[in-house]
């Protein structure tokens, strides 16, 4: 059971590296452009499919670290 748990710890944190790293870099947080104009940002397709995969993967590598963790 501890080796299946590392070894999903272990695929999960590489998924989610490749996962980011995948994703568009074109997006910008800079609060100065958006003060005179306010639009809203919309995910579609495969920016929401990255978007959606970026939190299920993190949420399942979070709590496998901490089952990992109480295990131990």
């Amino acid at each position: 059971m501890f080796d299946i748990l590392k070894f999903s710890e272990v695929i999960i944190s590489v998924l989610l590296v490749f996962i980011v790293l995948i994703q568009n870099k074109n997006v910008s947080l800079n609060l100065s452009d958006m003060s005179s104009w306010m639009w809203e940002i919309t995910k579609r397709g495969p920016e929401k499919i990255l978007h959606n995969a970026t939190i299920i993967l993190w949420v399942l590598f979070i709590l496998n670290s901490l089952v990992l963790f109480l295990i131990k």
